[in-house]
């Protein structure tokens, strides 16, 4: 359980400034966090992963990090080694990467699915 929502943030990401913008309209408290300088850690990581339907969603498939490895070496990869990869490098984590306080993880940002995560 966290004390407030966590976001992790790409400051060059149109989307990104787009979602803290909306934070702000709504005045919702959050502790922002560069993705690239300090990425999530591997366990928020391994948690977010069990969350989503799908390990690729925590991926930034139109990312230079992400093409650089390519589809067919981040689909070889195991579970341990693609949560090594993103914790390592911020650029391949779909961003924005938000946790809210009872640690549900959203990523990338479509303001309905965050105003009903968020708006309560």
């Amino acid at each position: 359980m966290l004390n407030s929502i966590r976001i992790y943030s790409y400051s060059r990401c149109a989307t990104c400034r787009k979602a803290l913008a909306w934070l702000q309209q709504h005045q919702i408290a959050h502790d922002l966090f560069d993705i690239v300088e300090t990425p999530p850690s591997r366990e928020m990581l391994r948690g977010a992963s069990k969350q989503l339907a799908s390990r690729k969603l925590l991926f930034n498939t139109s990312g230079v990090s992400y093409r650089a490895l390519g589809a067919d070496a981040v689909k070889a990869m195991s579970d341990d080694e693609a949560l090594d990869a993103l914790a390592s490098d911020g650029k391949l984590i779909k961003r924005p990467f938000l946790i809210t306080e009872n640690g549900s993880v959203l990523v990338g940002f479509k303001p309905e699915i965050w105003a009903e995560a968020l708006l309560r």
